[in-house]
């Protein structure tokens, strides 16, 4: 089991950045794609899928709604993942969440084996 805690979510003006960080338990991390999703206000049923990395950070992929703003990284020595967030839009806003996977194409598609609690991102002047 891999146990997730993501950290460095808060509130920023437009146009800002953030990184968020996400700390993994256990031995395996390197055995997982990793990915970061997120649920907006009012579509909390709804996972938005943003970013993922393969297991050797080699590869990764991104949502069109992010792609180009956002860069996903990992330290498989650190047993983290990272999503470096800039030129944040008001509709960023959420809460983010990193994730396992079995793959990338998995985690594009929406599938996560474990996932943390989540870390708070507010885009606002």
């Amino acid at each position: 089991q891999v146990q997730l805690v993501e950290s460095g979510g808060g509130l920023v003006q437009p146009g800002g950045s953030l990184r968020l960080s996400c700390a993994a338990s256990g031995r395996t991390f390197s055995a997982y794609a990793m990915a970061w999703f997120r649920q907006a206000p009012g579509k909390e049923r709804e996972r938005e899928f943003l970013a993922a990395i393969s297991r050797s950070g080699g590869s990764a992929s991104y949502a069109d709604s992010v792609k180009g703003r956002f860069t996903i990284s990992r330290d498989n020595a650190k047993n983290a993942v990272y999503l470096q967030m800039d030129n944040l839009k008001p509709e960023d806003t959420a809460i983010y969440y990193c994730a396992t996977a079995r793959g990338v194409n998995q985690a594009v598609d929406g599938f996560y084996d474990y996932w943390g609690q989540g870390t708070q991102v507010t885009v606002s002047s």
